[in-house]
């Protein structure tokens, strides 16, 4: 009983948070928390690793102009930490934490689709 399915780009599922094989199972079980398994083609997620990706990306992206804004306000207007408070951490917060379940999920669906493993040393012989 073994069924083909298509290669589903990483983009359309892993945002969506769908399985990476069939397009149809979650992949999550909570907010980052990855379910154990696709509850529609039955995918064992244990080869999913996305590490600290999602965070970098984050990071990289939203973190640094959060704290850009915070020292423009600071050296533009000489902002009150109750101003700080109020402007930059909203901004930082509606900035950072959305994207990193879509982040994470591309990184998995990518994973998969591209058979991402553990690189592995090779011995190479005498003869060669």
């Amino acid at each position: 009983m073994s069924e083909t399915y298509p290669a589903l780009p990483p983009l359309q599922t892993g945002i969506r948070g769908r399985c990476p094989r069939c397009g149809q199972g979650h992949l999550f079980k909570g907010f980052l928390k990855m379910a154990p398994r696709c509850e529609a083609c039955g995918l064992d997620y244990s080869f999913a690793d996305p590490a600290d990706g999602p965070a970098f990306f984050v990071m990289i992206f939203a973190c640094i102009p959060s704290a850009a804004l915070a020292v423009w306000l600071e050296v533009n207007y000489n902002a009150s930490l109750l101003t700080q408070l109020f402007v930059t951490g909203p901004f930082m917060l509606l900035t950072c934490i959305p994207p990193l379940r879509p982040l994470k999920g591309w990184l998995v669906a990518s994973q998969y689709f591209y058979k991402a493993e553990q690189g592995q040393l090779v011995r190479r012989s005498e003869n060669t």
